[in-house]
């Protein structure tokens, strides 16, 4: 999506799990654990993946998406689809989406990322002006600051 930023990528976390699972430091009850809630939220929100289960090895996983945000007041905490989640990036500021993997058959889950979505993300590349006597100085010509910053940029 346009507006993502901030992304955090647990995949070496999930490295770990599985390393701790194969060396019989952890059970298979302690990472197979997902909630009731959880498993429905997949079966009604989740997107399926091509990327089979590290566990059982039958299933292919769902991605389930979790917002949380100061603006989505009673509906923080809910999952939503991937399309749902561009229209929210368009109509709020900024919300944060949590990504959890979730296999139907053997109940494992792990976080897969998080980020931050939201209009905020696009101001970032509107000039307004504001840096010009900053950076240009009161030497360089009126029109010339912003272009120059442009081209720079690209």
């Amino acid at each position: 999506m346009r507006t993502q930023r901030q992304v955090v990528d647990y995949s070496l976390q999930k490295r770990a799990v599985l390393r701790d699972l194969l060396a019989a430091r952890v059970g298979r009850y302690d990472v197979c654990d997902a909630s009731p809630y959880l498993k429905n939220a997949a079966r009604f929100h989740g997107e399926p993946t091509e990327e089979r289960c590290p566990i059982c090895r039958s299933d292919n996983l769902v991605h389930v998406h979790y917002i949380y945000g100061d603006e989505l007041k009673q509906s923080a905490g809910q999952a939503r689809t991937r399309a749902e989640l561009s229209v929210l990036a368009m109509t709020l500021r900024e919300f944060q989406v949590f990504v959890v993997e979730v296999c139907p058959g053997c109940d494992w889950n792990h976080l897969v990322e998080q980020y931050l979505l939201g209009r905020d993300g696009l101001a970032g590349g509107v000039d307004d002006g504001s840096e010009q006597e900053a950076v240009g100085g009161s030497s360089a010509p009126a029109g010339s600051g912003p272009r120059r910053r442009r081209e720079a940029q690209r």
